[in-house]
């Protein structure tokens, strides 16, 4: 067995998982080839049967078609994201045009189209779940240019193949200008103000670059801290401006992607009849429509934009009281004094908390929050092939001993990984037959690395990350659903976020902290004037960073709502729309969009309001939670029944209601973060 039979689903390890140690780059293409072959074969057999169009034999087969080429998918696209490579991004642009022209020989079958339309139109008398899946396959066939004239399907056909290779460079280009910049410190005056596990992390860096000294890099869990804590002000300004101008000039621009970009958006949505992007985009979403995502972020932004310019203002006040001598705080003062000033009036100190926070006692709280709420448990499997030396791999067991799921964490930051926190699937869950295809899921992080001297220790924000991509790790797992493309996360976007941002909630939870927060050294719980401290501090700039994600769905809008290119550059375009909701001046030469992965490389044009919505519906269910106690098993085997175990099998909005009772409302997440 090589390679490519293992990329394509071959595999004798446990619960046939991907036995990653025997794949190697060359098995890739060909395992595309057969794949795109095989589904094609598989769209050939249901397009031609000579059987009357039916669910069955068309709708619930083309869900089938092709599962081969999503194992494939599953498999490269996952590496790519989490160890890249020279060879692997040469791969991924070869075989971008081929994936698109299959998805257009499917789009564009007429023959099949006429089947699927067929079935649509006779409104067949169905139970909810196959109602939805005969709709959103019906719709996605439109969305895909089924509808359209042989021309303008070329012209569509040309522009998603462009589109495909323009976001992948554009990802591309972060992860290479992420790593193409480092500061070099050699002197100990440069490090006024780091904290001992900065410092730490940085040395070891350096060592890891052959260099004396200290290195700071780009990556988050090295630039934030370097932010936060450096009272050098004209190194934060180096860092600053080398973070914001990522892809901004130079040999991994964006900014002209951008603009690609959009024009290739702008020129699919009205060649299927769309007036934007958006609204294109935003058919397949709870919201809906562009009008409904406006007033829902202006309803937001109303409230919150005057109490972030105050909580800004308060914080120029205290550094100015502490001999800070500017008018205003740039960019790069911003971080580092709203932590002076959570020290002194919160007392809260992330470098005293980090100790009680190691990575491995995290990932074991992660654990038993899970087992308290929904009985699952976590047993390490070393004899399942992992994709990387740091990755672990876990069987996840149901309450019963049954089996659930693989779990595949993955969280130190390397050359190879793009930035950020994220929760993939090597393959999802779904049910084919009497069999229950159990999922492969995986968490991957940027946390900080060991050093010689100690073990990865996690700030309560990363903790808070970690919650959050477990929530969408346990919305993988759980899922008991029967079609690929609705079950676990497979959710309208502007909903695949609540069970994410749910479990963020725990982490303000004194109950669980206090079940495992002890120092790493001592042994010594975390003391209750600490958790008091975190709980006192849940809302410290709390206007500040809605309005600030307020502002990335903002401009996602602006760029997708667009009817033309402006004639402005990315840059200024970017700088005009934000000028009504700054709370900081913006700084020349730098700017969002040209590094905003999420929504010109990651799937959330057009949706990145979809972090707030969720929001809202996690600000009215946790209160459920609160109503009935935090571990309450009843309020969590409810929401595991009707929304994690569910996937899209109906509505959102139904599986929300159905859990809750009734809509939730956007005051529910103001008062939860005390800006009403």
């Amino acid at each position: 067995m090589n390679g490519k039979d293992i990329l394509l689903g071959a595999s004798t390890a446990p619960f046939g998982a991907p036995q990653f140690d025997l794949i190697q780059d060359e098995d890739v293409l060909p395992a595309f080839e057969e794949a795109v072959a095989g589904a094609r074969s598989e769209i050939d057999a249901i397009a031609s049967c000579t059987d009357p169009p039916s669910f069955d034999n068309t709708i619930a087969a083309l869900e089938y078609a092709g599962m081969r080429l999503r194992r494939v998918e599953g498999l490269f696209f996952n590496l790519l994201e989490a160890d890249a490579g020279t060879r692997r991004q040469e791969i991924a642009e070869k075989v971008t045009p081929m994936l698109t022209e299959y998805s257009m020989y499917v789009s564009h079958n007429a023959a099949l189209f006429g089947r699927v339309r067929t079935v649509y139109e006779a409104h067949p008398d169905l139970p909810a779940t196959e109602r939805k899946l005969l709709r959103d396959t019906y719709r996605s066939f439109l969305h895909g240019g089924a509808g359209l004239g042989k021309e303008d399907q070329e012209a569509f056909a040309v522009a998603t193949e462009r589109l495909s290779l323009s976001e992948l460079r554009f990802s591309d280009h972060i992860l290479a200008a992420t790593n193409g910049f480092f500061l070099h410190l050699t002197r100990e005056e440069e490090l006024a103000g780091l904290p001992d596990f900065v410092v730490s992390a940085g040395a070891a860096e350096a060592r890891e670059r052959g260099l004396e000294g200290w290195v700071f890099t780009l990556q988050y869990p090295s630039w934030n801290p370097f932010m936060t804590y450096s009272a050098r002000r004209d190194l934060r300004e180096k860092m600053y401006r080398a973070y914001a101008s990522r892809c901004i000039g130079g040999k991994h621009d964006n900014t002209e992607i951008i603009l690609e970009i959009v024009s290739l958006r702008i020129r699919l949505a009205r060649l299927l009849g769309y007036g934007t992007y958006a609204d294109y985009a935003l058919e397949e979403r709870m919201a809906g429509k562009t009008g409904t995502v406006r007033t829902f972020l202006a309803q937001l932004m109303e409230p919150s934009l005057p109490k972030a310019r105050q909580e800004v203002a308060r914080i120029l006040s205290f550094a100015r009281e502490r001999g800070f001598g500017d008018t205003e705080l740039r960019a790069w003062d911003f971080k580092y004094w709203a932590e002076r000033y959570k020290q002194e009036h919160y007392a809260l100190d992330e470098a005293v908390l980090k100790p009680y926070f190691p990575l491995e006692r995290c990932v074991q709280a992660a654990f038993d929050l899970a087992g308290r709420l929904y009985g699952l448990q976590f047993r390490p499997r070393p004899d399942v092939p992992a994709y990387h030396p740091e990755v672990q791999v876990y069987e996840v067991l149901d309450a019963d001993g049954s089996h659930l799921a693989l779990f595949y964490t993955d969280f130190f930051p390397r050359a190879s990984k793009r930035g950020g926190a994220w929760m993939t699937e090597f393959r999802g869950q779904y049910r084919q037959g009497d069999r229950d295809f159990r999922p492969f899921v995986s968490i991957v992080t940027n946390f900080s690395k060991p050093t010689p001297d100690r073990p990865s220790l996690l700030t309560h924000d990363e903790l808070t990350t970690l919650l959050h991509e477990f929530g969408h790790s346990l919305h993988g797992m759980l899922s008991r659903g029967r079609y690929p493309s609705m079950c676990g996360t497979e959710v309208a976007r502007d909903f695949v976020e609540l069970p994410s941002q749910l479990m963020e909630n725990w982490a303000y939870e004194p109950d669980f902290l206090r079940t495992f927060a002890f120092h790493y050294e001592t042994g010594e719980p975390l003391p209750q004037v600490e958790i008091d401290r975190i709980v006192a501090a849940k809302n410290y700039l709390a206007a500040y960073y809605q309005v600030r994600q307020l502002q990335f769905g903002i401009i996602d809008l602006a760029w997708h709502t667009l009817e033309e290119l402006p004639e402005e550059s990315a840059v200024a375009f970017e700088d005009r729309i934000l000028g009504p909701y700054r709370t900081l001046s913006p700084v020349p030469g730098t700017a969002l969009s040209p590094t905003f992965g999420h929504i010109f490389s990651g799937g959330y044009s057009a949706g990145y309001y979809s972090y707030k919505w969720a929001e809202v519906l996690e600000a009215d269910a946790f209160e459920s939670f609160r109503e009935n106690g935090i571990f309450d098993r009843a309020t969590a085997d409810s929401f595991r029944k009707n929304i994690l175990e569910r996937g899209s099998s109906e509505d959102e909005s139904v599986l929300y209601r159905r859990f809750r009772g009734h809509d939730p409302q956007p005051e529910a997440l103001l008062r939860k973060l005390g800006i009403i």
